[in-house]
Parts: structure tokens; sequence; C-alpha cells
């Protein structure tokens, strides 16, 4: 199993930490800051998931007027460990 610790811009969240392990599925997705309790739905609905498959599904969801969102955060820490 490998940590990844992921520094996202322009969101609440600070740091997004997670771990993939041998298949490519997330385990242990915490976000630090940001919306707490849609953040810890996020980390329980993905535990087990194929990376590749949630960062498609998170990738260019927005919050308000940011051009991002702490989901689509999560999808390019995803995309930049995955490449």
């Amino acid at each position: 199993m490998e940590h990844i610790t992921f520094k996202p811009s322009g969101v609440c969240a600070m740091k997004i930490d997670f771990d993939l392990d041998d298949q490519n599925a997330l385990h242990n997705v915490v976000f630090m800051g940001g919306c707490n309790g849609n953040l810890k739905a996020i980390g329980s609905l993905v535990e087990g998931k194929d990376a590749k498959e949630i960062a498609n599904i998170l990738r260019g969801n927005l919050c308000g007027m940011k051009g991002t969102s702490c989901a689509d955060q999560f999808a390019k820490a995803i995309d930049q460990k995955l490449s």
C-alpha cells in the first residue's frame, strides 16, 4: 500500500491524504479542512473503489464560482499519481 499526500489549490481543504493498494484501489481517504461532513462522506463512498473510476466520476465537479472543488482536486491527485 502506498500513501499519498496532495496539497489542493483553490478550495477550502488544505490537504488530501489517501492510500492506493497494488490494484489501485483507494483506502483511508481523508481531507483536512473543507466541508467536514461532505468530505468524510466522499472518503466513505470511495473506500476500496478503483482510483481511475473514482477520478473519472469526480473530475470537473465545481464548487460555486471557484472553477474546481475538493472532489475535483481529489481527482487531480489521483490523476497525478496514476500518470
